[in-house]
């Protein structure tokens, strides 16, 4: 699969293996961790997480521009892994993270370092098809980096709640996602008497290895501290990882493109070829521009997944043994891992017979595929009380919870949209943007995922407050408009393209 490709290609996308392991670290506990820790409701903490999403990728525009101007894509990725490392390290400190503000002071120190990072790797990745030895084979070259940069976040999910739960149960309790919230609800003073002597007592003593606590209320703060203090620990797996992808990039830099510095040249060109090459320009932006307003939408409706997709799976899904809400968020990368031979074959398969989509009608696609995992989360939905009502209630009885398969089907159809949008988005970006502006570009597509992932608080804001059917079907009304208005611009865009 990697034959015929540079050889820089494998090290660049083991290197970005740590940032996601941290990315999906934070993907699968995040809101959570904030929730648990702060007693925010979903609106509150899917806000913090929209800027937390928002700033990883906004950012990247000002690590492209950084990069661009000093030229030392190398020096501005190892820096970026640096600072991102301390960030983790802060979040890990039980004793530093005392409110939300702090935590948040924390996760923008991330996502800076996550700005000098991304953008500018996948910018190095890109200069390695620029030779014309490669550059046929620059889409399956991003589908190959992002399936191996997705073999850290297959794993991290696991890891994180792993380290989490074995916290818990050295205090001496199990894991429950229900009890944070009802813990919380118990010592505010706002649960019902009957909940208060019914299910949450019943779990507090489940939890408690059969044993009912003496106090409901010291068994609240202090099953509040375990289970917080061992997510803070489950932030140091991310920067063992962050180390390691450190490690690799060092060692393996040389084998990576070094842009050669801007070189003052006297122009020979005549008026008429100047004024053809800033129109060729201008059209190459315009059309990166114009699919950077699709993909918006399909962010905005994809990193669901760390937000009302997992609050979706510790309220209404029916949950046990070795499976928790957390991990769900190791189904996408694991498929990611796993699918994406099967879709560089079958666009291989394609191309040897003339009918292989082009890049922009592949991003149209996903955008379609996109919407059909949405409704099926909406028809699997139908029937399914308001969270107002699962909360007056201390919980969603077992009966009416609904089966874990729908959520796995749901992410099955959500990775292959995204193995038709997100390592194409990149190439075609890498592909269309001009050469004096490639970290640029990446910062502009890290940008557009940044405005999709400013909005995604508007998901938990209908996830609190409307028919959880309702919620999951406007997001596949937006993903069918984003897919109808980029399938029609597909003329335009392979045109400027060639």
């Amino acid at each position: 699969m990697i034959k015929g490709h540079p050889k820089g290609l494998i090290a660049a996308a083991l290197a970005n293996m740590g940032e996601r392991f941290g990315f999906y670290t934070m993907m699968a506990i995040l809101v959570l961790f904030l929730m648990a820790k702060f007693n925010l409701t979903g609106t509150e903490a899917g806000a913090l997480y929209s800027i937390f999403y928002g700033s990883i990728y906004i950012l990247a525009l000002v690590g492209g521009l950084i990069a661009d101007k000093l030229r030392n894509y190398k020096g501005t990725i190892i820096v970026g892994l640096i600072i991102m490392s301390l960030g983790y390290t802060l979040l890990a400190m039980p004793m530093l993270i005392t409110t939300k503000y702090i935590a948040l002071a924390a996760l923008l120190v991330i996502a800076f370092g996550n700005g000098l990072f991304k953008g500018n790797l996948q910018a190095l990745v890109g200069q390695m098809y620029d030779n014309d030895e490669f550059r046929n084979k620059r889409d399956s070259g991003f589908q190959i980096f992002y399936m191996f940069i997705n073999i850290g976040a297959m794993f991290a999910p696991i890891l994180a709640s792993w380290v989490r739960n074995t916290f818990v149960k050295m205090q001496g309790y199990a894991y429950n996602a229900e009890l944070p919230g009802l813990c919380h609800q118990y010592l505010d003073g706002k649960m019902a008497e009957e909940v208060a002597s019914g299910k949450f007592s019943e779990l507090a003593k489940t939890v408690s290895n059969g044993v009912a606590p003496n106090s409901l209320s010291d068994f609240a703060t202090s099953y509040l501290d375990a289970f917080n203090t061992g997510f803070h620990y489950a932030f140091l797996t991310a920067v063992v990882a962050m180390a390691i992808s450190l490690v690799i990039f060092v060692v393996s830099k040389k084998t990576l493109p070094t842009p050669k510095a801007k070189v003052k040249t006297v122009s020979n060109l005549t008026a008429d070829q100047i004024k053809k090459d800033a129109h060729e320009i201008k059209q190459r932006i315009y059309a990166l521009l114009a699919v950077f307003g699709i993909v918006i939408f399909f962010w905005f409706s994809f990193h669901q997944n760390g937000l009302t997709l997992t609050m979706f799976a510790k309220d209404y899904t029916l949950l046990g043994g070795f499976l928790s809400a957390e991990l769900f968020q190791s189904v996408n990368p694991f498929l990611v891992v796993f699918l994406t031979p099967l879709v560089i074959f079958i666009f291989s398969f394609l191309e040897k017979r003339g009918i292989v989509p082009s890049t922009p009608k592949k991003i149209g696609i996903g955008m379609g595929i996109a919407a059909l995992a949405f409704i099926v989360m909406a028809l699997g939905s139908i029937g399914l009380p308001v969270l107002s009502e699962v909360e007056a209630q201390g919980g969603l009885d077992a009966s009416l919870k609904v089966t874990p398969w729908l959520l796995f089907a749901t992410y099955f159809i959500l990775t292959v949209a995204e193995l038709f949008i997100s390592p194409l988005g990149i190439s075609f970006v890498s592909k269309v943007a001009p050469a004096h502006m490639q970290g640029l570009m990446q910062g502009g597509w890290l940008t557009a995922t940044a405005v999709g992932n400013f909005s995604l608080f508007l998901g938990a804001m209908m996830y609190d407050n409307i028919s959880i059917s309702i919620t999951w079907s406007v997001f596949a009304l937006v993903c069918l408009l984003s897919m109808l208005i980029m399938l029609a611009m597909v003329k335009w865009l392979e045109r400027v393209a060639k």
